[in-house]
């Protein structure tokens, strides 16, 4: 037989742990216990966001239901009351010249505001992106505009378009060319108010892009380096394809403001500009709703604006890509 080693009962022993479960509480309680906690992670959480949740449907959701719903009526806010006309606003709005001169005012401002800036925009940040002294000073100054009250901002540019002292025709003049009185001619009116926009909104756009290339992983471009892959064919082939989901935010962004932008054309031009070459939609609301007190049809065209943004939305979410993508 097999002989055992001898155990040395002179030298102590550890202590032998015993691991076991709570058996103070019955294995069927502890999945109530862990449902309880989850009840009060709720409440709780439903606690600190009731704040945040009462302003979103009462300052957001209620007017935005009450828009679309007196779209379709003749509301008379002196008198106070509400007539239920269908379609007619629509009709009233469509049929004003006004009203379809702001639709084509926002879509031309939209179009040259939107690409130029984010075309300038990419182009800022690749340049901040460098190490370089005062890199931060650069930015800053960049990104300055876009913190600016908006009418401090039309009120210097106001004197910059000054036509016989103003800094825009002086340097025009040096070169020659006799410049127009920018803010008071038709034809130059919306063009000046699209180089304002297009200067205050480059800030925003170049920090998001610069944000974007600084989180571009190196060894992407090492490898492009060692290939032989040019500065050029890195811009095409890497950059701009990783900066897709910056591009998507950006422009979405962009169009929202260009299509509610309402604060520097109001300043710059006011009453629309002249011969109402100005006029966007947000300011023909604005005037139909508290100049005319006309709130059905301020209402329609309120939701003609909300469907304008949302085709756009539509088409741009197209063109970037799809939704694994942006993620």
């Amino acid at each position: 037989m097999p002989s055992h080693p001898a155990v040395d009962t002179t030298r102590p022993h550890a202590p032998i742990v015993h691991r076991s479960t709570d058996s103070s509480v019955p294995h069927r309680e502890r999945p109530q216990r862990r449902r309880k906690f989850g009840r009060e992670r709720r409440r709780v959480a439903l606690l600190l966001l009731a704040p945040s949740l009462v302003h979103l449907v009462w300052w957001i959701g209620l007017p935005v239901v009450a828009t679309f719903a007196l779209a379709f009526t003749d509301y008379d806010i002196l008198a106070g009351t509400v007539t239920f006309n269908g379609l007619d606003n629509f009709q009233e709005i469509f049929s004003d010249p006004t009203w379809n001169a702001s639709i084509w005012h926002t879509v031309v401002f939209t179009f040259f505001t939107v690409p130029v800036a984010m075309v300038i925009a990419v182009v800022l940040a690749l340049l901040l992106n460098v190490k370089m002294r005062g890199a931060a000073w650069y930015r800053t100054a960049v990104f300055l505009p876009h913190v600016t009250a908006t009418v401090a901002i039309a009120l210097v540019w106001m004197w910059m378009f000054e036509p016989r002292l103003g800094v825009v025709n002086t340097m025009l003049g040096w070169i020659g060319i006799d410049g127009p009185v920018w803010l008071a001619d038709p034809d130059w009116a919306l063009t000046a108010v699209i180089v304002v926009s297009i200067w205050k909104g480059i800030g925003i756009k170049m920090l998001i892009y610069l944000a974007a290339l600084q989180a571009m992983p190196n060894d992407v471009y090492e490898a492009a380096r060692i290939d032989g892959a040019s500065q050029v064919r890195q811009f095409f082939s890497i950059t701009l394809p990783l900066l897709k989901p910056a591009t998507f935010f950006v422009l979405v962004v962009s169009i929202i403001d260009s299509f509610q932008a309402f604060d520097q054309l109001y300043v710059l031009t006011p009453d629309g500009g002249p011969g109402n070459s100005t006029t966007v939609m947000t300011y023909e609301i604005y005037r139909t709703a508290f100049k005319e007190f006309n709130m059905g049809a301020a209402c329609a065209q309120s939701v003609v604006l909300f469907a304008f943004l949302l085709v756009l939305m539509l088409i741009s979410r197209r063109l970037t890509g799809k939704e694994d993508d942006v993620r």
